[in-house]
């Protein structure tokens, strides 16, 4: 699913409503992708709000994150223009997104990813920030402990916490604790997110993400006193 790439193809594309209603356009649909278009950069700009500024490094991560086709960048700043004036209406956007990809949750966990890296920009992430974050997760459908995960490859872990990176609990198996780290990791690996269509500007998330992965299973590996490979 090349969402990023349909992004930049539709993202101010012409949407006549009489062609076909919202509710009604298929998947793929040019109207269903410029809606689709519109929640996704919604998201990020309202994510710059959350903590009530707009700082110039959050607006250069959107930016980063959603860089607009040669020709398009007018229309993207437009669009973010409009959204980032208020944090309103953001919870109808996750919704639009969840439902759009709620066959394909790695999809909105990239969109999570780039959210959280918005929100970082600026050096912190507040606790503003954080209930945003948090909502989004919740309306995506992930669990606690999902968004709990996906925090933590983020926001670092505390010494006691390489489970919640993994989405684990501390009393899982050996057998069991390695095949919940190839999973993770297969979902979460570079490659899996440019096959998705995302565009090399996130390959320092997903990097970051997978050091963060790793370093939880090796802290796990320590505790337990098993080698790597076992």
């Amino acid at each position: 699913m090349n969402f990023w790439r349909k992004l930049a193809e539709r993202i101010m594309g012409p949407r006549d409503p009489f062609e076909c209603p919202e509710e009604d356009c298929p998947p793929g649909h040019p109207v269903d992708d410029a809606e689709f278009a519109m929640a996704l950069i919604g998201l990020g700009a309202k994510m710059a709000k959350a903590d009530g500024a707009v700082t110039n490094s959050e607006v250069r991560a959107f930016a980063h994150v959603f860089r607009a086709p040669s020709g398009f960048e007018a229309q993207l700043q437009r669009a973010f223009d409009l959204a980032k004036q208020t944090t309103l209406g953001f919870e109808g956007y996750a919704r639009r997104l969840a439902k759009r990809f709620r066959a394909n949750p790695a999809v909105l966990e990239d969109v999570l990813d780039a959210l959280f890296f918005i929100a970082q920009a600026d050096g912190r992430v507040t606790p503003d920030e954080e209930d945003y974050l948090a909502r989004v997760g919740d309306l995506f459908g992930f669990s606690e402990r999902e968004f709990a995960r996906i925090r933590r490859s983020h926001l670092g872990m505390e010494a006691d916490d390489p489970y919640t990176v993994l989405g684990i609990d501390p009393d899982i198996s050996d057998a069991d604790l390695k095949r919940a780290y190839r999973r993770i990791a297969s979902q979460n690996h570079p490659d899996r997110l440019i096959a998705r269509g995302a565009p090399p500007n996130l390959q320092r998330i997903a990097d970051a993400k997978m050091a963060a992965i790793n370093a939880a299973y090796a802290a796990v590996l320590r505790q337990r006193g098993l080698k790597t490979g076992t």
